[in-house]
C-alpha cells in the first residue's frame, strides 16, 4: 500500500474521479490531487487516461476496466478496496457513469459497504446544454439510442409526448438516420447540435430538425455528437 502523502485521500475507498471531455485544461485542482494520491487508477481507455496523466505529471499506477473485462476485473477491485487499498475511477472522458462501464464498479463497490466518492467535473451533455438556448430547468438524458433503426423509431416513439428537453448522444456513422426520424416521429422540432466540445474544432449548430437533417446530408461531420431537442410543446 502506498505511504499516504495526499491530504483527504482514505483507504477502502473508491473516488470516482471526472477528466475534461476534450480540452485537458478543464480538469480540477481536487481531480490531480485524487489521481496523485489513490493506489491505483482505474481507466476505460490506459492510453487516453495516460496522456492525461503524463500531461501533469502524474505518476501513478494504472489498469484497464471497460465492457470487455468488467465481469472478470471487478471482484478483483473490490478486493482491493475490501483491503483498504484507495482507487480512482476514471472513463474515456468525462464523469464516469454515463453511457460507459463505471455504474458496474459503483454498484458493486456500494453492495459491499464500500464508500464511494465523487470527484465532480466536465460532462458532454450538460455543457451542449447550456449553451442550447432550450430549457435546461428540466430535461432528460436518453444516452444512445438504439442502433438498429426499427428498435431506435420505437424508443422515439416512446419519447413523442414527453415535454422536457430531450438530449441524446450519437455518432457520426448514424447522425443523419437519428435526426431523420427523429424528424419524422417527433415533428420538425427546435433543436441544438453540438460536437467536438472544448476540442479545437468544436461547433454548435442550431435550428430545425429539417435544417439540420438536410445540413448532415450535404456533408457528415466528425466526431461524436450530443444531440439537444426541445421537448413536446403541444397542448
Amino acid at each position: 500500500m502506498r505511504e499516504r502523502d495526499t491530504p483527504g485521500i482514505e483507504e477502502g475507498r473508491l473516488y470516482v474521479v471526472s477528466t475534461p471531455i476534450g480540452n485537458l485544461g478543464d480538469i480540477t485542482f481536487r481531480a490531480l490531487e485524487v489521481l496523485r494520491g489513490v493506489d491505483l487508477v482505474v481507466a476505460e481507455d490506459t492510453r487516453r487516461t495516460g496522456r492525461l496523466l503524463a500531461h501533469y505529471q502524474v505518476q501513478n499506477r494504472i489498469t484497464s476496466y471497460h465492457d470487455y473485462n468488467k465481469e472478470k476485473k471487478t471482484p478483483v477491485l473490490i478486493k482491493k478496496l475490501l483491503s483498504g487499498r484507495s482507487i480512482a475511477l476514471v472513463s474515456d472522458a468525462g464523469t464516469p457513469g454515463i453511457s460507459d462501464p463505471c455504474y458496474f464498479l459503483v454498484k458493486r463497490a456500494i453492495d459491499n459497504g464500500i464508500p464511494v466518492v465523487p470527484i465532480p467535473g466536465a460532462s458532454a451533455f450538460l455543457s451542449a446544454l447550456v449553451v442550447s438556448g432550450l430549457p435546461t430547468d428540466r430535461f432528460l438524458f436518453e444516452g444512445f439510442l438504439p442502433h438498429k433503426g426499427s428498435q431506435r423509431r420505437k424508443r422515439l416513439l416512446e419519447l413523442r409526448e414527453e415535454k422536457r428537453t430531450l438530449i441524446f448522444y450519437e455518432s457520426p456513422h448514424r447522425i443523419v438516420e437519428m435526426l431523420s426520424d427523429a424528424l419524422e416521429i417527433l415533428g420538425d422540432r427546435e433543436t441544438s447540435i453540438s460536437r467536438e466540445l472544448t476540442k479545437k474544432f468544436e461547433e454548435t449548430v442550431k435550428g430545425r430538425l429539417s435544417e439540420l437533417v438536410a445540413k448532415f446530408q450535404l456533408k457528415r461531420p466528425k466526431g461524436e455528437f450530443v444531440v439537444i431537442v426541445s421537448g413536446n410543446q403541444e397542448e
